[in-house]
């Protein structure tokens, strides 16, 4: 008899979410989603819209980049790291958006952005979007736990919804990847059925919110290390 063959470890895939805020109202509001029951992945659990960085992501125009410090702290502790991998990121957020959703953010009245071809980023050069990187604020990184058979390096970024260039209807069905989107006020979203990194995200939200968004804070990176859960800053 020989011992079984040790588990291939995981890589985690580069991964970007992106928190919408209406700040319109007296308590600000997020959009969360609901992720369809057949996902392998956290099914019917809501979540904010993101998903895997796409290599069309690499291609894509921008109308301004990334905060000097945001793109610093993207390309903390990350391999092989350039300002093409955090722009590469951060664009991801934005176009998964788009793709679980039909929000686009960005910009209008520059024209169109060359188009990508055969890629989601088509839709943001019909409709003259131009993506808008300096719009994003970093909140938080959260890698997989290494125990998981699929692992994602997520970075979570914040946006005002205020920034929304377009809206396509109909990508929100009960055959989509989110089955249903709304708005909740950001002190009830925990209230929600959402998994625990989505729990601790909304606290950290909270904390900035509270603090005035001040660009200086801390962005935390949420992890396990032989077996703990841990927090350390970017």
């Amino acid at each position: 008899m020989t011992d079984a063959a040790p588990k291939r470890k995981v890589i985690p895939k580069d991964a970007a979410t992106l928190i919408l805020m209406d700040f319109k109202g007296k308590i600000p509001k997020i959009l969360m989603g609901r992720r369809h029951s057949a996902h392998s992945f956290m099914p019917n659990k809501f979540v904010f819209p993101g998903g895997r960085v796409d290599p069309s992501d690499r291609r894509m125009n921008v109308a301004s980049p990334l905060d000097q410090l945001v793109e610093e702290r993207l390309l903390t502790n990350v391999a092989r790291p350039s300002s093409l991998k955090a722009r590469t990121i951060a664009l991801a957020a934005i176009r998964e958006t788009y793709e679980e959703t039909g929000l686009m953010l960005g910009e209008r009245g520059l024209g169109a952005p060359p188009v990508v071809p055969g890629t989601p980023w088509e839709h943001f050069s019909a409709k003259e979007i131009w993506p808008s990187l300096d719009q994003l604020h970093f909140v938080a990184r959260a890698i997989t736990p290494p125990r998981h058979s699929k692992r994602f390096d997520t970075r979570f970024f914040l946006a005002d919804a205020i920034n929304i260039g377009h809206l396509e209807s109909g990508v929100v069905s009960e055959h989509s990847e989110l089955t249903e989107t709304l708005w909740i006020p950001l002190n009830k979203a925990k209230t929600l059925d959402i998994p625990r990194i989505t729990s601790m995200i909304i606290d950290e939200v909270l904390d900035r919110l509270n603090a005035g968004f001040q660009p200086f804070m801390p962005v935390p990176l949420f992890r396990e290390v032989r077996g703990q859960f841990i927090r350390q800053n970017l």
